[in-house]
């Protein structure tokens, strides 16, 4: 399926590294011009010259911003008033027993994984609406269906992204736009990695690291393996097409089957 966003603009929240990078790398290869935004300017630029090595065409600008604050947020929609595509990717995570789970920690996941996606829908939604076409997704994870015991601040910040999803799909009924979640399985990031040394033995290669991860906390995965980036951002790129024109309200799956239902 040849995918063709040309003349489209994507915003990537959370896009110096793993998936972010990785989907903004995508749509910037189906010709869309991308917005990559992080709060570290200096690696931000370093991601923005990695996929310029790979896409020497590509139409690329980054932003340095904390998306997890309201600040941050107006800082993006000053410099990028408008946007065709969304990518909510922005996110955080981390184990901790649940009863040590303190309320800051609590306010932290949900400014930067709920609120800070419901800013930018406020933001971008009302102009895509007016101009008829607009794609809005939401990166939630499977961990806010199986919510896991080391880390349930994480998996609830996600089961709400999935509400989040079905709420504003249903404001924009009718108007163009389609507004998604994909559901995320463990994916093979440079935090993923450091995430799974927490839970297994350090001392051991990562291949077997991740094989006993898996085994241990992810037994439900259908393909026993991490998931990588680009598997993520091959969905991401179709649901931002106009192939995709038809699925909105969704929980669209990339999660290796851990998901033990037929529907999310």
């Amino acid at each position: 399926m040849h995918v063709d966003l040309t003349g489209r603009t994507a915003v990537v929240t959370g896009s110096s590294t793993g998936i972010g990078l990785a989907i903004a790398t995508g749509l910037a290869r189906a010709g869309a011009s991308v917005v990559l935004t992080g709060r570290g300017a200096g690696r931000l630029g370093d991601a923005a010259d990695r996929l310029a090595e790979h896409l020497p065409d590509a139409d690329l600008t980054t932003l340095t911003a904390d998306l997890a604050t309201e600040e941050g947020a107006a800082v993006l929609r000053d410099a990028v008033p408008d946007t065709d595509i969304l990518v909510n990717n922005l996110g955080i995570f981390g184990s901790r027993a649940p009863l040590e789970i303190t309320d800051e920690e609590w306010r932290t996941y949900f400014e930067t994984n709920v609120l800070s996606a419901i800013r930018l829908i406020r933001a971008y939604l009302p102009g895509m609406k007016d101009r008829g076409w607009g794609r809005v997704l939401n990166i939630s994870s499977e961990s806010g269906i199986a919510i896991p015991a080391e880390m349930i601040h994480y998996g609830t910040s996600k089961t709400s992204m999935l509400a989040v999803s079905r709420g504003f799909a249903k404001d924009a009924a009718g108007t163009g736009v389609t507004v998604n979640s994909v559901i995320v399985g463990p994916t093979h990031t440079g935090g993923v990695e450091d995430f799974v040394y927490e839970l297994v033995d350090r001392a051991v290669p990562w291949e077997q690291a991740q094989h006993e991860f898996m085994r241990q906390f992810r037994p439900g995965s259908l393909i026993q393996r991490l998931i990588e980036p680009e598997e993520v951002a091959h969905m991401v790129v179709y649901l931002s097409s106009p192939h995709a024109s038809a699925t909105t309200g969704a929980a669209v799956r990339v999660d290796g089957g851990c998901v033990d239902s037929i529907l999310p």
